[in-house]
């Protein structure tokens, strides 16, 4: 073992003194040639508790295969996922942003504590993909990120339907525009098997953004969770995550200035979630790289959206993939010159990868600068009395330019849930939903359930919705979230009252009151529905929404 070259899992394996440490990893099953090579950590986030993720286990024997083939000894961990879909609407999804966080902590732990040599990342659900990025940008081992992939289009009616269809039968539903029967239909029929929610939300739009930052070998993510194709995309991953070990090619070599700027415009182009604005610069944060949210206000003014995918198009994930998938997409962002040339962890460069684009003769999901699906991209950062750190407002699906009206304040998501539900919103309003901060939450909440809820009463559009909390992937209409300072940390949001004007001008970047809001006291934060533990850690600790919500402070 003296004659091997140098590699991290020597503090476990090589010498005299390492034999107690042997001893154990005898017992698992490794040997003497295993102690030789290059040992990677098999980071599973697999469960039963999501669809997103109930495949996941069964993807990481491929992935094994493939770090075997390439000379490596497969090391597996576990952590968790929490679900967005399950906790939307209640109080676990509190924990869904936190558990970013944890995810991260935790794949640090396991892969810093027994010193391994390089690190693949199994991921499904919406904050497994993020914490993944973050957790190789914080320890820069050798690794990358393999997506489980999405979920087959579900059916109703013969026509094709997502979980975002579920959520929007709720307020259908209310309003009397479907009955119990039907909402049950379209609940039974919506997640026909394992993958992650299928539209452009939360999920799908990192898996795109990772693969355009090179952290994540180009098409594989876009192979759908149930695919025939899937168990090779996994077994080749493990292979090139030995070939990175091997090379001590560490993840900060992708997350760069210029692949930021890339995986932003993939967000802006396709119309993708606003979440990516917080997960991005969480991730610049852990690779220690300069980052401002003002970038996708930038680049939504200047790229149009050339993806026609729901919840602002037509299509689902699973016709990218049939189309041409990722590489056809960014090969049209090549085309126009609206990205870089930067290394991915395949071994090949970004154009490289792009170069083997493959368009479906007739689809009509990947458009054309010359026809984009929107002229301009699907978000904007917005600043004023309401916002003075910012705050981001999703245009994909939606084409106001300005937006007044008065507030309604309520102080949960469950009041405003409860009022709409009521019938108690009228065209014209600006629903204002606060201390759904991160640490106001704590945990920013995402406000599907508000949104779809919106929707299913016919009123996308036709109200606005302000929150210092978060929007899912699948949330459209005239939404602004991630408004900073948050009320619990004295933003203004805090002083807001019922019958406050509100205006909005996208084209100027403002959101602001007629209220004098200096002259009065914010109002009272209502004590937190969960309170202890982790929940007053990450109350502690969280950075505002306009840094990425990161628990690591900025040295």
């Amino acid at each position: 073992m003296t004659d091997q070259p140098a590699k991290r899992s020597d503090a476990i394996t090589r010498g005299p003194s390492r034999a107690p440490a042997r001893a154990m990893l005898r017992a698992t099953g490794l040997t003497d040639d295993d102690f030789a090579k290059p040992m990677i950590a098999v980071v599973n986030t697999w469960s039963t508790i999501t669809p997103c993720n109930l495949h996941l286990g069964d993807l990481a024997e491929p992935v094994r295969r493939g770090v075997r083939a390439a000379g490596g000894a497969p090391i597996d961990f576990n952590t968790i996922v929490v679900s967005d879909g399950i906790t939307m609407g209640g109080a676990g999804m509190r924990a869904s942003l936190i558990s970013r966080e944890v995810i991260a902590d935790s794949i640090e732990l396991a892969v810093r504590g027994h010193s391994l040599d390089g690190v693949i990342i199994l991921v499904g659900c919406d904050k497994t993909l993020p914490a993944a990025a973050m957790a190789l940008a914080r320890m820069d081992v050798p690794g990358l990120i393999f997506y489980g992939g999405s979920i087959m289009p579900g059916r109703h009616k013969a026509c094709p339907i997502s979980i975002q269809d579920v959520f929007e039968a709720v307020g259908a539903h209310s309003r009397g525009t479907i009955d119990a029967e039907e909402l049950g239909q379209i609940e039974r029929g919506a997640c026909p098997g394992a993958g992650a929610c299928g539209g452009q939300f939360t999920a799908n739009t990192m898996a795109m953004a990772l693969a355009m930052m090179g952290l994540s070998p180009m098409g594989s993510a876009d192979v759908p969770a149930v695919h025939e194709d899937k168990p090779a995309e996994a077994e080749r991953c493990g292979r090139l995550v030995v070939d990175l070990a091997k090379g001590e090619i560490s993840p900060r070599r992708f997350v760069t200035p210029a692949s930021l700027r890339n995986a932003a415009t993939s967000v802006a182009a396709s119309g993708g979630s606003t979440n990516a604005v917080l997960h991005l610069a969480a991730i610049a944060a852990e690779a220690g790289v300069e980052f401002s949210i003002d970038l996708f206000d930038e680049l939504s003014r200047e790229t149009p959206v050339i993806a026609d995918l729901k919840p602002g198009g037509r299509y689902l994930a699973f016709d990218m993939f049939k189309a041409g998938g990722c590489r056809l997409f960014g090969e049209r962002l090549r085309e126009a010159g609206r990205i870089a040339d930067t290394p991915t962890v395949s071994g090949k460069t970004l154009f490289e990868e792009l170069s083997e684009a493959s368009e479906t003769a007739g689809q009509d999901v990947v458009l054309g600068f010359d026809k984009p699906l929107k002229s301009t991209g699907g978000l904007r950062v917005l600043y004023g009395d309401l916002a003075p750190e910012g705050a981001v407002l999703k245009t994909a699906g939606q084409s106001r330019e300005a937006f007044e009206g008065p507030a309604r304040v309520f102080d949960s998501e469950e009041d405003a849930f409860a009022a709409v539900e009521a019938g108690k919103i009228r065209a014209g309003d600006v629903i204002v939903i606060r201390n759904e901060g991160p640490k106001g939450g704590p945990g920013m909440r995402e406000m599907l359930a508000v949104t779809a809820a919106v929707a299913g009463q016919g009123l996308a559009g036709e109200v606005a919705l302000i929150t210092d909390g978060r929007f899912s992937g699948a949330s459209h209409g005239f939404v602004i979230g991630h408004v900073a300072p948050e009320a619990a940390a004295g933003g203004p949001l805090g002083r807001l009252r019922d019958g406050d004007t509100i205006r909005i001008n996208v084209e100027t970047r403002r959101i602001d009151t007629d209220a004098d809001l200096a002259a009065r006291d914010p109002a009272p934060v209502p004590p937190r529905p969960i309170r202890g533990g982790v929940f007053d850690k990450y109350a502690r600790l969280v950075s505002s929404a306009s840094r990425g919500a990161v628990t690591i402070q900025p040295a």
